[in-house]
């Protein structure tokens, strides 16, 4: 076991850990922060990400100890009271069906909008590699489409 101290949505923790536990565990069993799941363990399917120092990344893969002195934001740290604008347009267009793998579809899509204000078509769908059982792509990238056009206006680009 090793002392790991990390922020998690702006709130620093020192947790005693296997350095080599999955992050998406760490989050999940002794944090109890259950929004990130567990889809396939092998970082392909996306329901696991989270951003660590801001950049979306699928925690199913990235040991405790490679997170110590960094920021990890989970689904819910997005927004404290559930009102980021891809949140509210998830729930506008009735983007998801099971809503499995939304959290880290969701955790994506910010990711993409905080690098790129004004996607099209083919930047979401390079971006947003998660995995959707429900296959729901086409609600994505509009919700994605018009949360970017709402975030532009609200800064007044």
């Amino acid at each position: 076991m090793t002392a790991i101290t990390f922020t998690v949505n702006g709130k620093a923790e020192k947790l005693e850990v296997d350095p080599g536990t999955p992050l998406l565990w760490v989050l999940r069993d002794h944090l109890g922060m259950t929004g990130t799941k567990f889809g396939c363990g092998i970082a392909q399917c996306g329901a696991c990400t989270v951003h660590i120092n801001g950049a979306a990344t699928r925690s199913c893969i990235i040991p405790a100890a490679s997170v110590e002195g960094l920021e990890v934001v989970t689904i819910e740290g997005l927004s404290a009271a559930g009102d980021h604008p891809l949140q509210l347009l998830w729930s506008e267009l009735n983007v998801p069906q099971c809503g499995y793998c939304q959290s880290g579809v969701l955790m994506a899509a910010a990711d993409l909008l905080q690098r790129n204000s004004s996607p099209s078509d083919a930047d979401i769908d390079a971006a947003i590699t998660n995995i959707c059982r429900c296959g729901t792509y086409p609600r994505i990238r509009a919700a994605i489409h018009r949360a970017a056009a709402a975030m532009r206006a609200e800064v007044g680009a």
